[in-house]
């Protein structure tokens, strides 16, 4: 016998999850372990009979093969039917559950626990997957029946509250189509989905209005009352939400002291001599309780916002305060508006006109502006908040032609200002009441910081995300624990330490310090990996009273004197300072750069940003891409707290590269290359949006503008020449590449540059130069062997006479280039951009490159490059030995020879490729010291007779070592 247990008082979920089971189980029976919800019994009392159950005295153990549990992880949960748990006999015990929370003391061999909504959804997944493959293999009759569809419908219903509890999920979505699909019936749904109140809940309805307790807490309000009754009354749960709507409070503990009944066996209390029993249901809609949590002490359980309890032996009133009392202590502190503030406030005076105002707010990004005037009696130094002025009013003095008007005229007078310890309840209330988009926050009088509704919004959606993701993965969304968890595990404790002491000194100063950028997005990568962080961003939000060099500055400072080993650079200009540590026993080469936080507006295209100091968040704003505008807040109170303004933690999670706003690659071209540089080092994809704000930017044509107007342009100085060095030196600088091309990017270096199909061949060209290869592209004949064993084999064996370099004569292996070609003195990458910027007309190279400030022998090489082609091609026609061939190229510097090679026709190219390859190292067969030997003065005749003697043994007429010497007696006769 097969069965299905239902914990006691089951509800739809666990009927609907054991109905599913059966039909993928053919021949199993249910058990209501414990008896039923009111609603679920008026169900099976119509439609009993269409479901497999049978009653738990029907059953006899010995029979029992196999038990799987719905709804329910623990054995109080399921009667006396848990004793079923521990025959020896069993072959398998299956749980089906979607509580994480709850523990987990069943001997199960078999379970699935995952966070969805409603564990049928979970069953149901099962089923769809079961007759998809029954369809395909040929099995038509395999279908659910239209009843079983529907209980299973009801089951997802009830649990997800129609799809509107947060615990809700996707997958319950489908599920629930899927079943409709299958035919569930939404009359029978509609009817047991809302069921109204009993004539006895209506009664202990309005009991409990006329004796409900609450208490505001944090803006939050907690209301208990305790129900006196006769017997057990089914339906509470339902009593306790109509309560919680009725009252919109916003959470309740309804608790119902009764006198407990021999025939009521659906609460599963063994018998006592003591009458009085309790039940609590609990109802929760505030962020960070955990009812389940609360009521585990008690033996209770459930979700995070709905939970219940059975207890007995305990006072009913002192249980139900103390659990009062203890749901108020779990509701966090809500954030003041000195947390939530932007600041320094960005204001202008009355007299400023409405054009210039509209100039600043372009500038910064703002939705509106602060006016602010010298108050009576204020002081000299000390400005009065006179009215917000907001873009709209803006836009429409323009539309009127007032640009030169004073914004005095225009703006909000009358404000609803608050104070930096004024909570975010009241702040929503406020904005929400008034309509507002943006309060003040004065201190002392003074103007200090402002909250805007979107700082509102995102504090709000951060908090739903981190109770949404309290039953998932931690990286799904990282609560503040999780995230200090993986910062202690994630680096070394030296590091941690540091981290922790500069936190605390920033704190002193009432600073807030935050890790920014990059660090952030390889942490989160990471997850239970260590890394190896050897350049970490520090920002400091708050202003520094003792000089104008900024907060960041200040911090570096204090922080050097703590570590007197490491070097302190400091930029003023900029508000940012750095500590520099190299090959230290503890921290290795770490770059600790701790800034200020800053905004930044770039003047022109291209051009480099003005920064000024600002706030955390426009600190993040101003960087180039989502993943990379995440922050983690340091500090004793809110440490690990992440700080994700735009959407950088979905989208790593999703894998893409998304850009922060339209205009970041008009402004900043070297944002394209980084875009492409992050998604191919971390194998993400960009994002469709941010590939056409690239080729907006492109087709734009700003950047050959900029050049042809200036001649010069900032980005493509430097950041430019930057990300070219950081692609093109990386061992994954060829799919780059090609992703550059596909975007047209090598735009930004010229607008006739494009990535087509000469172009990467002589890229390919290069790379197997630089790697040592020895075979030309479709050309049989240029082969030659291994670098040693081939020279040793084919120009040894060929012409024994001939001496080669101690490099070539190494028997050992040698896969770098130089062992094959003579050596190259530059870097690979600088060849890579130099061969690509040849690839260009001769007219522009030069410019190009510099334009990109390549060092001066590049753009030597590129001015000569075209004259170098044409007269090596000459000169190459009348090679027509080895000697004429060596005699001819060594006078061209390598980087040269082998640009010239990938500019040219193949039978030119053959002919440097086996000067390369066979001949570049040769040396003749007798050197300074043997002439010497054999009588000949030194002088600068040495030179001729050496070439003499490498001409006639690379053409051959040279056999061994004597007929070298007879070579040069005939030759060169002493006297």
């Amino acid at each position: 016998m097969d069965l299905v247990l239902c914990h006691t008082t089951a509800d739809f979920d666990a009927l609907g999850a054991a109905v599913g089971l059966c039909v993928l189980r053919p021949g199993s029976r249910i058990v209501l372990t414990g008896g039923c919800h009111p609603t679920v019994r008026d169900f099976l009392a119509l439609h009993r009979d269409e479901y497999p159950l049978i009653e738990r005295r029907s059953v006899n153990p010995q029979q029992i093969r196999s038990i799987s549990i719905v709804d329910a992880s623990g054995r109080d949960r399921l009667g006396k039917a848990a004793e079923w748990l521990d025959l020896p006999h069993l072959k398998e015990i299956a749980v089906f559950d979607h509580h994480l929370q709850a523990d987990l003391d069943i001997p199960a061999t078999v379970t699935q626990i995952e966070a969805v909504g409603a564990t049928t959804t979970l069953i149901v997944e099962k089923l769809r997957e079961k007759l998809k493959n029954s369809a395909e293999n040929g099995d038509k009759t395999s279908q659910l029946l239209p009843s079983e569809a529907t209980v299973m419908a009801l089951g997802i219903h009830v649990d997800t509250g129609s799809l509107t509890f947060e615990g809700a999920t996707a997958r319950d979505a489908m599920a629930l189509a899927w079943l409709m699909e299958q035919g569930a019936s939404l009359r029978v749904i509609s009817e047991y989905v809302e069921p109204g109140l009993s004539p006895q809940l209506q009664d202990l309805l309005r009991e409990g209005l006329e004796n409900l307790r609450s208490q505001t807490l944090h803006g939050y309000t907690v209301a208990w009352v305790m129900l006196s009754t006769e017997s057990y009354v089914p339906g509470l749960s339902a009593l306790a939400s109509r309560l919680l709507d009725l009252t919109e409070t916003d959470a309740l503990l309804l608790g119902n002291v009764y006198k407990f009944s021999e025939n009521d066996s659906s609460r599963n209390i063994p018998e006592s001599p003591v009458s009085n029993r309790l039940a609590i249901i609990g109802r929760s809609r505030i962020e960070g309780t955990n009812l389940s949590e609360l009521f585990k002490p008690f033996g209770g359980g459930g979700h995070a916002r709905a939970a219940s309890l059975a207890t007995r032996d305990v006072d009913p009133l002192q249980t139900l305060n103390q659990l009062a009392d203890e749901l108020k202590a779990q509701i966090p502190h809500p954030p003041t508006a000195r947390e939530l503030m932007s600041s320094p406030v960005r204001s202008i005076r009355p007299e400023t006109s409405v054009g210039e105002a509209h100039r600043i707010l372009l500038r910064y990004g703002h939705s509106g502006l602060s006016v602010v005037d010298a108050g009576d009696g204020v002081g000299p130094r000390k400005l009065r908040l006179a009215g917000i002025i907001s873009r709209r009013d803006i836009d429409i003095a323009l539309h009127h032609g007032f640009s030169h008007a004073p914004v005095k005229g225009y703006m909000t007078p009358q404000l609803k200002t608050i104070a930096p310890d004024t909570l975010l309840p009241e702040i929503e209330a406020l904005m929400v009441t008034y309509d507002i988009g943006r309060l003040p926050v004065l201190e002392n009088g003074q103007l200090v910081g402002i909250v805007t509704r979107t700082d509102v919004l995102r504090v709000l959606h951060q908090q739903k995300a981190r109770d949404r993701g309290s039953n998932s993965q931690l990286s799904d969304y990282p609560v503040s624990e999780s995230v200090e968890q993986l910062l202690r595990s994630g680096i070394s404790s030296e590091l941690w330490q540091l981290l922790s002491i500069a936190a605390n000194i920033a704190q002193q100063r009432g600073w807030q310090l935050y890790i920014v950028g990059g660090a952030v997005r390889d942490l989160l990568l990471a997850k239970d990996d260590k890394l190896a962080l050897t350049d970490i961003d520090l920002v400091v939000d708050g202003n520094c009273g003792t000089d104008d060099s900024g907060a960041g500055v200040e911090l570096a400072s204090a922080l050097q004197k703590l570590y007197p080993e490491s070097r302190l650079d400091v930029h003023g200009q900029f508000q940012t300072a750095a500590l520099l540590w190299h090959k230290d026993s503890a921290f290795g080469s770490l770059w600790l750069d701790i800034a200020t936080a800053r905004t930044e507006f770039y003047p022109y295209p291209a051009a480099n940003p003005e920064v000024e100091a600002s706030s955390i968040r426009q600190d993040l704003y101003r960087r180039d891409f989502t993943i990379n505008a995440l922050a983690v807040r340091l500090g004793v109170k809110s440490s690990g707290e992440l700080l994700d303004f735009f959407g950088g933690l979905l989208d790593l999670e999703s894998r893409q590269i998304r850009v922060l706003h339209a205009n970041s690659f008009i402004e900043d071209p070297t944002r394209i290359y980084r875009a492409v540089r992050f998604a191919v080092r971390l194998g993400f994809a960009i994002e469709s949006q941010t590939k056409g704000y690239i080729r907006h930017a492109l087709e734009s044509g700003i950047y050959y503008r900029i050049q042809g107007e200036n001649g010069r342009a900032p980005a493509l100085e430097t950041r430019l020449k930057s990300e070219l060095k950081y692609i093109l030196q990386a061992h994954y600088w060829k799919v780059a590449l090609e992703m550059l091309g596909d975007l047209q990017a090598l735009r930004c270096i010229h607008p006739t540059l494009e990535l087509d199909r000469e172009l990467w061949r002589r890229l390919r060209l290069l790379d197997r130069c630089l790697n040592g290869r020895k075979k030309e592209e479709g050309s049989a004949a240029d082969s030659v062997t291994d670098v040693t064993d081939g020279i040793k084999k084919q120009v040894v064996k060929k012409f024994p006479v001939l001496r080669l370099r101690s490099a070539q004569v190494s028997n050992a292996p040698c896969p770098i280039p130089n062992s094959q070609f003579p050596a190259i003195n530059i870097p690979d990458w600088l060849m890579r951009l130099e061969v690509s910027i040849a690839y260009l007309a001769p007219e522009y190279r030069v410019k190009v490159a510099a334009n990109l400030q390549l060092p001066a022998d590049s753009i030597k090489r590129l001015e000569v490059l075209e004259a170098g082609n044409q007269e090596l091609a000459k000169g190459l026609q009348k090679c027509n030995l080895p000697s004429q061939l060596v005699f001819l190229l060594r006078n061209y510097e390598l980087p040269l020879l082998i640009a010239i090679a990938l500019q040219s026709p193949r039978s030119a190219r053959r002919q440097i490729w086996q000067y390369l390859t066979r001949w570049a190292n040769v040396e003749p067969p007798l050197n300074g010291n043997d002439l010497k030997d054999l009588g000949y003065k030194p002088g600068p005749g040495f030179k001729v007779m050496l070439d003499d003697l490498l001409a006639a043994a690379l053409d051959g007429d040279l056999g061994d070592r004597a007929s070298a010497i007879a070579f040069l007696a005939q030759r060169y006769p002493l006297l």
